[in-house]
């Protein structure tokens, strides 16, 4: 990434001594990308908000950069990201201002506009390194955004199964060699990018995302095993299931998200190891459209006798 031949050289010459590591500066890409007519657009996306509750807390910053990948997961080009900053009706509290370096002075008299922000993503598929915290943020002051295809590349990839200690985007970006200026979020929509574009594992062949198109484009479903013993909660926490507390507006519950292939398994499991009987649970059928956001389907379904 370095463009100094000198500083380059001295960084290989570190690095081949077998006792240092250089990590190089994530060089922001210049613009001017021209895409070939099969390349296909998507929006890198971060916000900061006030809080965590996207019925509460407002967005205090949104940043998108364009890119074009083609069907295999090469990324081909950056576009020019755009940032800007919101005065929100509450005072942004120390501790965001603390995380996220925006202070008041910052967003003082500071306005998104949201409508030119969704004529930017236009119908691009939207990448996000938390799709499950910014959509349901990004939905209610955008929701022009809500019919557009989203993906995250923080839980759609399985970092620590590719041999990484974190799926932190810093962290990521560390073992891949480069660092840069985070807190704010148009770096790491630059960074995402980056991180995207690279082998998974580190040095592999096979790029982070085409990974993440190959679950973008693979519909699962959520099952909601409501009411399963209490007994049975370290066996569920142990295959992966997570529980929900019904903060949310949902019902208390273990869930897991499963493909295609998984459904019938998980459905014999549960019968067999963790209700004893043909129970009834809750599913919903998850897409690029509706994952990670409010606008989740949810079914009962009856877990068949054998």
């Amino acid at each position: 990434m370095l463009t100094d031949p000198t500083m380059e050289a001295l960084a290989a010459q570190l690095e081949a001594s077998g006792d240092y590591r250089v990590l190089r500066r994530l060089q922001v890409p210049a613009g001017g990308f021209v895409p070939m007519p099969h390349m296909k657009r998507a929006v890198f996306l971060d916000v900061e908000t006030t809080g965590l509750d996207p019925n509460v807390d407002e967005i205090i910053e949104l940043a998108m950069v364009p890119f074009w990948y083609e069907d295999s997961g090469r990324i081909a080009g950056v576009g020019i990201g755009r940032s800007a900053l919101r005065q929100p009706q509450k005072p942004i509290p120390a501790e965001v201002t603390q995380l996220t370096g925006i202070t008041p002075d910052m967003v003082a008299g500071q306005t998104i506009d949201f409508a030119a922000a969704a004529q930017f993503a236009g119908d691009s598929l939207i990448v996000a390194h938390n799709a499950g915290f910014d959509r349901r943020f990004v939905e209610r002051f955008c929701p022009q955004l809500a019919n557009n295809r989203w993906a995250c590349s923080f839980s759609e990839i399985p970092w620590a199964a590719h041999g990484f200690e974190s799926a932190k985007l810093s962290l990521i970006g560390q073992a891949h060699g480069f660092y840069y200026d985070g807190h704010r979020a148009v770096n790491d929509c630059y960074a995402g990018i980056e991180i995207l574009s690279r082998g998974v594992p580190a040095g592999g062949t096979e790029s982070a995302m085409k990974v993440l198109l190959s679950s973008t484009n693979s519909p699962r479903r959520r099952c909601r095993a409501e009411g399963a013993p209490f007994e049975k909660k370290d066996l569920l926490k142990g295959r992966g299931d997570r529980w929900a507390d019904g903060s949310d507006g949902g019902p208390k519950a273990w869930w897991i998200d499963i493909d295609e292939a998984g459904f019938h398994p998980e459905m014999a499991f549960l019968r067999s190891d963790v209700y004893g009987w043909s129970a009834q649970i809750r599913i919903c059928e998850l897409n690029a459209l509706n994952r990670y956001s409010d606008r989740l389907h949810i079914m009962p379904y009856a877990i068949p006798a054998n």
